[in-house]
């Protein structure tokens, strides 16, 4: 019985001849991706923007009435700028207000204005239904952002550090690069969609990070072998051959993942959408990026044949000369 092959033994996909096109498309997406962070900004959650989060489902509507929700809840006067989205089905709504200064560390506060916005739907939809109430200080909030951006910056050095000691600098700055890459695309999606940015999401990119780490480092593995192997071949070519042998590797993985994550992402619970479409999304550039960004940067940071060739010392030489051989 014969295996079945997705990717055949003599692939040989020219990936390095437009590098510099694909080079050039990668930066101006990073470049959009923060432009849309700092101009859109991302939809924070109750995690990181702090307040309260109220999940209601209309039970018995086809939708909710999102606009005279937003009329209610912003009539009371306890409450300020709500934000009321969709979440999940149609009849299914998230309602996230944040506390007043003056409120910061007094659970009644947050206690009173949950069931003066819960009795206000309930006054005009006796039907709805409560389905969960989250609350979070701006304090704890605040800390919540600053741990989170550490914990990211943290691995992203962390890996670059490894990759550097594994093998040479070169490598190090291809694979920081690659997980830059590979974030501010998936910031670039949040800050676009609006979808809601909460620890969920952190969870996720660091899920990102380590795939992508992953394959970047099988294929510099494989650089790395064929640079001792082949001296004399150009570098674009060795690039090519290296990403051709762990192409199999690549694909099956990534299959892999796409069969467990496309369920979830169609099927599974909308509180989990977020994560699901940040990882899949990541699956996909942290593929690119170990292809298009990791590889290519190498013949530009001055990779070649003799990078992992030892240096010749003193008593090398000497015992050169000693043989004859000098």
């Amino acid at each position: 019985m014969r295996l079945l092959k997705i990717v055949p033994d003599n692939t040989n996909i020219k990936f390095l001849k437009l590098r510099v096109p694909f080079y050039v498309i990668s930066v101006l997406l990073v470049i959009a991706s923060w432009f849309l962070v700092f101009t859109n900004g991302l939809n924070y959650g109750v995690d990181f923007a702090g307040g309260q989060e109220i999940r209601a489902t209309f039970v018995g509507e086809e939708t909710a009435p999102v606009a005279e929700l937003r009329d209610t809840v912003s009539a009371l006067p306890t409450v300020e700028d709500p934000v009321i989205q969709r979440f999940g089905e149609p009849n299914q709504v998230s309602i996230r207000v944040k506390l007043p200064a003056e409120a910061e560390g007094d659970p009644g506060f947050a206690d009173a204005m949950t069931v003066s916005i819960t009795n206000a739907m309930k006054e005009k939809h006796p039907d709805v239904r409560i389905d969960g109430v989250d609350s979070v200080s701006g304090k704890v909030s605040g800390e919540f952002r600053n741990d989170a951006v550490l914990a990211l910056v943290a691995a992203m050095i962390a890996v670059a550090m490894y990759i550097w000691i594994r093998f040479e600098w070169q490598f190090g700055v291809g694979a920081l690069f690659a997980l830059f890459h590979d974030v501010s695309l998936t910031l670039g999606m949040f800050a676009l969609f609006q979808l809601e940015f909460s620890l969920q999401i952190i969870a996720a990119i660091l899920a990102i990070i380590g795939y992508s780490l992953n394959d970047t480092i099988v294929v510099y593995d494989r650089i790395r072998e064929n640079l001792k192997k082949f001296r004399k071949m150009p570098v674009p070519e060795l690039l090519d051959l290296s990403v051709n042998e762990t192409l199999a590797r690549t694909v099956m993985t990534s299959l892999t993942l796409l069969v467990a994550l496309v369920p979830l992402l169609i099927y599974g619970p909308a509180s989990l959408f977020g994560m699901i479409a940040a990882i899949t999304l990541g699956l996909f550039v942290g593929t690119y990026s170990s292809v298009y960004m990791a590889a290519p940067i190498l013949i530009w940071l001055g990779v070649n044949s003799d990078s992992f060739v030892p240096e010749e010392t003193v008593a090398d030489k000497q015992d050169k000369l000693a043989r004859g051989e000098g």
